[in-house]
């Protein structure tokens, strides 16, 4: 009786998640927002209000800030969709994607963040390997995707089922130095990172990303952290 008792009270004492309120966002218009490298609005797309970004052809990566968001651990949903910008060339993929754990540019000094994307034009190529490229985990301004491609082939990417222009429902979830990416609502992730490069530890903003040559639209994020 006294050893379940004990056992007991190590269960009721032991250390629990805790999870804030999440922040919803619509995103049916510009409040809280701070583009940069972006050109930003709001837009009816797909029969929905949304926000549109749309990425220079030749330009950085783009990034919404999203105003008065501590990220550390938790959880990060939005619906999304993206395809090439006109004109944008044989390489544009659409990518769109969530950036979390940032630290904004200062000076000379480049932004530090984690973030999940989506090539979404390569969901359905009839190029296996471009399938196996459609998601993508990165953590700039060091491990660039080129980077991660040449030195670990294939562990920072994977395929899911999608298609360009088309809402997409994206959920990423973080722990410590583990984060996982889930689409469409699936129970399963698309891609798991073990080794995320901010470490246990790492705190920041969160924020959405365009990458090069991309229109980009997004509505009804939440964000959740959790300690």
């Amino acid at each position: 009786m006294r050893t379940h008792r004990l056992i007991v009270l190590a269960l009721l004492c032991a250390p629990a998640f805790v999870h804030a309120q999440p922040t919803r966002l619509p995103l049916t218009s510009l409040d809280r927002l701070r583009p940069v490298n972006t050109q930003l609005d709001t837009v009816t797309f797909k029969g929905q209000r949304a926000l549109r970004a749309t990425q220079a052809a030749n330009g950085p990566d783009g990034l919404i800030h999203l105003d008065g968001i501590s990220f550390g651990n938790g959880s990060i949903e939005v619906e999304l969709a993206g395809a090439p910008a006109a004109g944008a060339g044989d390489g544009a993929r659409g990518f769109v994607g969530l950036a979390f754990r940032v630290q904004p540019a200062r000076g000379e000094v480049a932004a530090v963040y984690e973030a999940f994307y989506l090539r979404p034009t390569n969901g359905r190529a009839l190029d296996q390997e471009r399938r196996n490229h459609t998601t993508q985990y990165i953590s700039h301004p060091e491990w660039t995707w080129s980077r991660l491609r040449r030195e670990t082939p294939s562990r920072y990417e994977s395929y899911v089922d999608m298609l360009p222009d088309t809402w997409t429902r994206v959920r990423i979830d973080v722990q410590g130095d583990t984060a996982r990416l889930f689409v469409h609502g699936q129970d399963q992730p698309s891609l798991i990172v073990t080794d995320v490069k901010t470490g246990a530890a790492g705190r920041g903003g969160v924020a959405l990303w365009v990458g090069p040559g991309s229109v980009a639209h997004f509505r009804n994020l939440e964000v959740t952290p959790r300690r």
